[in-house]
């Protein structure tokens, strides 16, 4: 008789602490719940995910115009001013300073244009002159080669 009433107590025990467990663990899930639930706001888990998904193909459409502007921009920055090159120097040994220059504007592809200042005694000479590839179809000087060579390895 008191075997059972042992074994019968250790039944009882073991029934509580596993009644104990899911009681703690029944509280932690209901937490859990109750923060994706948002504490009772939302009824329904259903319209939850739903607006969820809305979201999600919200963001999605965004992405794709905001990766379509960048590649837009991308296109754009090609062909606009990325390269410069400057060399000054002095044309004449009977005058003072290095007042002539040189100046190189390339694009990525190291197309553009490059303008030459001359300063004489008698005023100021500038010529501009189309480059493609990073060369020219007119004579180019030492200086506005050295120019055109600075901007494509972007040395100032």
């Amino acid at each position: 008789m008191q075997l059972v009433v042992i074994l019968l107590f250790l039944v009882i025990l073991a029934l509580g602490t596993v009644s104990c467990f899911l009681f703690f663990y029944y509280v932690r899930v209901n937490k859990a719940i109750d923060l994706l639930l948002e504490k009772g706001k939302i009824k329904d888990l259903r319209d939850l995910l739903f607006s969820e998904i809305k979201k999600t193909k919200a963001l999605e459409s965004q992405i794709k115009e905001v990766q379509a502007k960048i590649a837009s921009l991308e296109d754009i920055s090609k062909i606009s001013i990325q390269k410069i090159g400057v060399v000054r120097f002095n044309p004449f040994t009977d005058m003072g300073g290095n007042q002539s220059f040189a100046i190189s504007i390339l694009d990525s592809n190291n197309n553009g244009f490059v303008i030459s200042s001359l300063f004489i005694k008698e005023g100021n000479r500038v010529y501009a002159k189309s480059v493609v590839n990073g060369k020219s179809e007119y004579v180019l000087s030492n200086e506005e080669k050295e120019a055109i060579e600075r901007a494509i390895k972007k040395e100032v």
